[in-house]
């Protein structure tokens, strides 16, 4: 079940939260910046990761803490000085998709990632996401950007999107 909300994705009862990250170690703005204050032993895991040069675009990485919620560290660019491509998205959406069972994940809250610091468009990462994780069988919330309208965020948009211009461009498969 999906539901697309505006707000802040730290109100969220999900287990799980989505952190937008880089492949660098570096959590300097945006929400990246915020989970890194709330949560200083996730980042010094992710921080240790990257040093080892173990985190890979297109493969997020859970961090699980003995009480929820645990934290899904989504890599949307390789460098934070990068913009973020649709295709990592994807990438990630799909091992995510491929893993999230085995990881125990029950019920997830994801940011729209690549909008803010990674310069994606709304309207190109929502229909994805909710295309994505709409295959996953656990409550999702997807957190749109708070400068979007209303109609950008309700479920007609986004199927509407997917059939006029995903399935066209290669990026969804089904």
């Amino acid at each position: 079940m999906i539901k697309i909300l505006k707000g802040d994705i730290f109100d969220s009862q999900a287990q799980t939260l989505v952190n937008t990250v880089n492949c660098v170690g570096i959590m300097g703005k945006g929400l990246a910046l915020k989970f890194k204050k709330r949560f200083p032993d996730m980042f010094q895991d992710y921080q240790t990761i990257c040093k080892k040069e173990e985190l890979k675009l297109g493969q997020p990485y859970l961090y699980k803490s003995l009480i929820p919620p645990w934290i899904l560290n989504f890599p949307t660019k390789g460098h934070w000085r990068a913009v973020s491509r649709v295709e990592d998205i994807v990438k990630g959406l799909e091992y995510l998709i491929e893993h999230y069972k085995e990881w125990g994940i029950t019920s997830l809250a994801i940011p729209p990632l690549g909008c803010g610091q990674g310069q994606l468009e709304w309207d190109t990462v929502g229909p994805i996401l909710t295309h994505y994780l709409s295959l996953m069988d656990i409550p999702v919330e997807i957190y749109a950007p708070y400068e979007i309208p209303e109609a950008k965020i309700q479920l007609d948009f986004f199927k509407k999107e997917i059939k006029n211009n995903l399935r066209s461009s290669g990026l969804v498969k089904s």
